[in-house]
């Protein structure tokens, strides 16, 4: 079910008690505190997708003030933040470069970066819960087609999107480095 919060705004009840919702400026400390947790993880696990300089307040106040931060929320408890990501209908730039592969399609899409789930949701499925409720927003818009990348040592991301049935597609350049790049068509 959509709720409509603002003009072409939404909000996304899931049936299973679970909300995604825009986010607000006055939730971004949180939202650092869960990015923190991210990066940290990545840290101990060896990873390099994020470090010091990326992701930064400064590009998650940039994602609210965009209309493109969205949290995922109980819908019991509507300020307990699960997770955070940024939900991009305008496209990447980086994607029109995809090297080594073919997307699956070249219409609009949503592209989500950033995602993190709150270390004490972890390992109950809320990154999955979060692309399904993106799916959701983005056909509740008229996208059907899911476009995310990854880094190579990102091996829970690489499961999530294979659980949700993204296909890999090729590889993206930014300037930290390549990733893999993936689509799902909704």
């Amino acid at each position: 079910m959509n709720k409509k919060i603002a003009a072409d705004v939404y909000t996304q009840t899931a049936s299973d008690g679970y909300i995604l919702r825009p986010a607000t400026m006055e939730e971004v400390p949180a939202i650092w505190e869960i990015i923190l947790q991210a990066k940290a993880q990545m840290y101990r696990e060896g990873k390099h997708q994020w470090d010091e300089n990326y992701p930064t307040v400064p590009i998650l106040e940039n994602d609210v003030r965009r209309g493109w931060g969205y949290v995922l929320v109980p819908s019991d408890d509507d300020s307990d933040i699960i997770a955070y990501g940024a939900v991009v209908f305008d496209g990447e730039p980086a994607y029109d470069g995809l090297r080594d592969g073919k997307w699956l399609s070249g219409q609009p899409y949503v592209v989500l970066h950033r995602l993190a789930v709150a270390e004490s949701w972890k390992r109950q499925g809320m990154a999955v819960r979060y692309m399904q409720a993106v799916c959701d927003l983005a056909l509740s818009r008229g996208i059907r087609s899911f476009k995310v990348d990854t880094n190579y040592d990102n091996f829970y991301m690489q499961r999530v999107f294979s659980r949700l049935g993204f296909t890999y597609c090729g590889r993206i350049r930014y300037d930290a480095g390549e990733r893999m790049a993936y689509e799902k068509l909704l």
